[in-house]
């Protein structure tokens, strides 16, 4: 995922990997939309709970947007994940 949003690839928009919000970590981070890219793998299945008082926190305190993919979708169509999150990108501008 990180090729794909990396070097501004997101419009104008720089993104970062593995950045800390508040008392969280943010997989990817996009400050000047707001966005928060999270890729979850098999154990979020088990974190649902977690990762929605994460999400609410993220959403009320910090003011970011979540956006959560399965790994499973981005090593098998990224193309199709990054376009949801340009679409998402260009809604916020």
């Amino acid at each position: 995922m990180w090729k794909l949003l990396r070097d501004r690839r997101l419009g104008q928009f720089k993104c970062r990997r593995q950045t800390p919000v508040g008392p969280y970590v943010a997989d990817f981070c996009c400050p000047a939309l707001k966005l928060i890219i999270e890729l979850d793998g098999g154990v979020h299945v088990l974190r649902t709970d977690s990762d929605a008082a994460r999400d609410a926190w993220l959403t009320a305190k910090a003011g970011f947007t979540v956006l959560r993919f399965d790994n499973e979708a981005v090593l098998g169509n990224p193309a199709v994940v990054l376009e949801a999150v340009r679409k998402h990108a260009e809604r916020m501008r």
